[in-house]
């Protein structure tokens, strides 16, 4: 049974190695087309329209991979250094209006807590069979409609160009009351971010209008994180995926049962930086995503029981948004467990 392995018993220690040179040719490939595409739409916004929907889905995939390689750089494993690293992430953060060093920070509890489900109740914040029947009707409508896939389009724009500016705001609110001068690494980023991002978008609008480049840049980012969010979402939340209280948590099912290996077609791998290779990911952060498959394929044999999904898979494994804490599992909503059975 998967969950009888240690950690030991996994050959992980020869894929913790970074390169610089793989890092920094692997942000060019991200970034480099990202920009190439954005002076394609603006020629083609004046002589080829038709052409835009076709630079938008390459903008979308390309802001993906973007947000992919800063969550390496948010782990230390993208390059060896890590002042290349923080640089990076910075960089990879502006593409998606992102705090890199906030986003890292939350990201790390989620991995020190994977599995956890008094201590993190995944994507959507989940409430527990218990809770949710303490809600009245009204709101346990609210409760899952804000929760259907769906919701991760308006969601996701929310979570990358909203609310990074709300924390800011509320850091800027919190240190004016207490007169005092914020010493965090993250306000300061934060603060750095939002001006490089709304002064790139001012410079932009002024040159291409505003109109066209807030609209583009509001779909890619709406898009984009649609799609990073449904791929989080599956690599945890599924049928039979590890749920357990805070006592007797184990860190190992964790990764090995509350968390899946997503296969895909070998483009949006690369899109996605090979995050689907998500259990070996959970078992060491400091695997850089040049190395996860060939990780994974080491350890074969001893990852061949992980819960496995594939693409299709990610509709089916929407309904899983409570908590059953006496079963440690995740249950769909009342009503449609009663459909299923």
């Amino acid at each position: 049974m998967i969950t009888d392995h240690r950690r030991a018993d996994f050959v992980l220690a020869p894929y913790i190695r970074s390169s610089n040179r793989r890092g920094a040719l692997q942000i060019l490939s991200a970034v480099g087309p990202y920009f190439l595409l954005w002076a394609l739409a603006i020629q083609a916004a004046r002589h080829a329209t038709w052409a835009l929907p076709l630079i938008l889905v390459l903008l979308v995939l390309f802001s993906l991979r973007c947000f992919s390689l800063m969550h390496d750089c948010g782990h230390q494993s993208l390059f060896r250094s890590r002042r290349l690293n923080q640089l990076g992430g910075f960089l990879l953060g502006l593409v998606n209006a992102i705090p890199q060093v906030a986003w890292s920070a939350d990201h790390a509890f989620h991995h020190r807590t994977n599995g956890d489900w008094e201590r993190y109740r995944g994507v959507a914040d989940f409430l527990s069979t218990e809770d949710f029947a303490l809600l009245d009707s009204r709101q346990q409508r609210i409760y899952g409609l804000l929760r259907h896939p769906l919701m991760a389009f308006p969601g996701g724009f929310y979570y990358l160009a909203i609310q990074p500016r709300l924390a800011l705001l509320q850091a800027i609110g919190a240190a004016v009351r207490a007169r005092a001068i914020p010493r965090t690494a993250a306000f300061w980023e934060q603060l750095l971010n939002s001006v490089c991002v709304i002064g790139i978008l001012i410079l932009a609008g002024q040159a291409w209008g505003y109109g066209f480049v807030l609209g583009l840049y509001a779909i890619t980012l709406a898009f984009a994180a649609m799609l990073f969010i449904w791929i989080f979402y599956v690599q945890h939340i599924f049928e039979a995926s590890y749920a357990h209280p805070s006592e007797g948590w184990s860190k190992m099912k964790g990764a090995l049962e509350g968390t899946s290996y997503l296969q895909m077609p070998v483009l949006l791998r690369w899109f996605t930086a090979d995050i689907g290779y998500h259990n070996i990911h959970h078992l060491s952060e400091g695997i850089p995503n040049y190395n996860l498959r060939a990780a994974h394929l080491a350890n074969a044999e001893l990852l061949r029981d992980v819960p496995t999904l594939r693409l299709g898979d990610m509709i089916a494994c929407g309904r899983f948004i409570l908590w059953d804490r006496a079963a440690q599992r995740l249950v769909p909503l009342p009503e449609q467990a009663h459909a299923v059975s």
